[in-house]
Parts: C-alpha cells; sequence; structure tokens
C-alpha cells in the first residue's frame, strides 16, 4: 500500500511497488491528463511535480513516492486558470495537444523557481520535453506570457 497526496489530497493506492507513478495515477486513481508517450523518459508527456519539481512519472515507480506531494495537470489550478493555462489557449499552442500537460507542468516548474526566465533559460529548462507537432515557438511565447502574470 503506498501513501501520498495526489493534487492535495491524500490516498492510499494498492499497487506493486515497482508500479510506474504513471500507471497509478491514470489506472488506478483515473488520473488522465498525465499522458503516456514513450514509457522510458524521454518525451516528457508523463511529467508531474513531486514536491514542487517536474519528474517523469513513467520512470518513478509508487514506492519512491510515500508520503511525498504529487501535482498533476488536473492540480495544478482547480478551474484551469493557471496563468499558464490561460497562456497556451490565448498564443493558441496545442496542434495535437498529446505533449500539452506535460509540457505545462515543466514550464510551472520553471516559473515557480524562476518567475522572470529569458528565452535562452525557458529554451533550456523546456528541452526535456519533446512536442512531435514542433509548437516549440509557441509554446516559448505562451511562458513569457505568464511569466508576466506571475
Amino acid at each position: 500500500m503506498a501513501s501520498f497526496s495526489l493534487n492535495g489530497q491524500a490516498v492510499e493506492v494498492d499497487a506493486d511497488p515497482r508500479t510506474p507513478l504513471l500507471w497509478v495515477i491514470r489506472e488506478h486513481l483515473r488520473y488522465t491528463g498525465t499522458k503516456f508517450g514513450c514509457g522510458v523518459g524521454q518525451c516528457g508527456a508523463c511529467t508531474v511535480h513531486i514536491d514542487g519539481a517536474s519528474t517523469y512519472s513513467c520512470l518513478t515507480p509508487v514506492s519512491a513516492i510515500e508520503g511525498r506531494e504529487i501535482t498533476t495537470i488536473e492540480g495544478l489550478s482547480s478551474d484551469s486558470d493557471h496563468p499558464l493555462q490561460r497562456a497556451w489557449v490565448e498564443e493558441e499552442v496545442p496542434q495535437c495537444g498529446y505533449c500539452q500537460s506535460g509540457q505545462i507542468m515543466r514550464a510551472a516548474d520553471l516559473l515557480a523557481t524562476n518567475p522572470r526566465p529569458t528565452r535562452d533559460e525557458i529554451v533550456t529548462h523546456m528541452s526535456t520535453i519533446l512536442c512531435r507537432c514542433g509548437t516549440y515557438n509557441r509554446i516559448i511565447r505562451a511562458i513569457e506570457r505568464a511569466a508576466e502574470e506571475v
């Protein structure tokens, strides 16, 4: 049994300790905003926050999160009104949208630690999340827009 906080709520999950956090979130707890992309930590679609830091949930066994705070895209804002979520819409970032929750979670981590990042800092920080549609320039603009509000 694993006990942790998910989006501010205490949860207990009966899962094999080796089960990736991604599958606990999606299959056991039914939060489907976190996406399965590659399963090997190369694309970032599965990015969540663990104690505030962006982490690939596909590589994190549930045994590693005991007593920790996990935040998914659903927990970033109760009404989808986080500055990044608004900026994503205003900049028309998504095409297919598959990587977007991972992109937003990674960007939220950046703005939490660096509220006024330069373009180069944004590019470097976001380089761990792949966008197959290639909307990188819109992603950068959305982060810059959100940074103005933070």
